[in-house]
């Protein structure tokens, strides 16, 4: 019961992060909202570890920040980034229902990992899931043709972060997943600060009340929450742990439709529902012969 109350906490929580990060970059630029966000979440959560969690260390050898530094790289500096940027061509909608299939990409570059052959339910999953994104996407792309850059942006982050995942998984770490997610969303910001002084402008930007609630939300229920559930559910179990992006794509339409004012066709229902199945074929566990 308790890894099932997270993994739902989990899904609620992350799919929330496309609606409030739509609404944060309405504010300032998408670099300066993902900056913020990754370095004040990264001190938050080493503080929290530190003064309540005294019993672990937090303190990192020297081969442990070249891991953290490889894992922020991809998991915050390139991920978040990626996703923050797409979000100004895409809806919050798409944006969740694109998240939803990292465990396809999992998959695969495990296999790829491991050196055998992908399975064909494996390489079917993902043919689903990006059909499924396209098909969703489709209404969207016949008013704005710039929906594409913000798809294949994405599905790049997505492709990195699904790398990252695979990498935190093989890695024998010494530290809490709660200091681990601290130390790399912390080195993942700075690696971003120089693409946000380059790219961004300040003077412009508004740091309004939209903004510190998106930061805020951003930063407690999602980088410090949902992360730390990610990492908890992949302890216990990487599969199991995958199988809650199912419920993401829902929750993130739900929150797209009630804060953002998102509608709903019938190509989103259809491009989501394939997606769901490419989700469901790619877990399907293959049939063993008993002979």
């Amino acid at each position: 019961m308790k890894n099932i109350a997270f993994g739902l906490l989990f899904a609620m929580l992350w799919s929330s992060a496309a609606v409030v990060t739509k609404l944060g970059i309405l504010s300032v630029h998408p670099l300066i909202l993902a900056n913020v966000r990754l370095i004040f979440a990264g001190i938050f959560i080493l503080l929290i570890s530190y003064f309540f969690q005294s019993h672990r260390r937090i303190q990192i050898t020297r081969k442990e920040l070249a891991q953290l530094a490889f894992f922020g790289l991809l998991n915050s500096t390139i991920y978040l980034g990626s996703f923050v940027l797409a979000l100004t061509f895409l809806s919050p909608g798409i944006g969740s229902l694109a998240t939803a299939t990292n465990p396809l990409f999992i998959t695969l570059l495990s296999a790829f990992l491991l050196q055998r052959k992908p399975q064909g339910n494996e390489i079917g999953s993902l043919l689903l899931g990006l059909s499924g994104i396209l098909i969703a996407s489709y209404s969207q792309l016949k008013l704005d043709p710039n929906v594409w850059k913000g798809l294949l942006i994405l599905i790049g982050g997505i492709i990195t972060v699904s790398a990252a995942t695979v990498y935190y998984v093989r890695t024998e770490w010494q530290l809490n997943s709660f200091v681990i997610n601290g130390w790399q969303v912390l080195i993942g910001g700075l690696f971003l600060l120089p693409f946000t002084a380059y790219y961004s402008d300040v003077s412009i930007a508004s740091f309004d009340l939209r903004f510190f609630f998106s930061v805020a939300w951003l930063i407690f229920p999602v980088s410090m929450g949902a992360l730390w559930l990610w990492f908890y559910l992949i302890d216990q179990d990487p599969v199991s742990a995958s199988l809650w992006m199912f419920l993401c794509p829902v929750f993130g339409y739900i929150y797209a439709y009630l804060f953002s004012g998102e509608s709903i066709d019938i190509f989103t229902l259809i491009g989501t529902l394939i997606v769901i199945v490419g989700l469901y074929v790619g877990k399907k566990q293959p049939r063993v012969s008993s002979n």
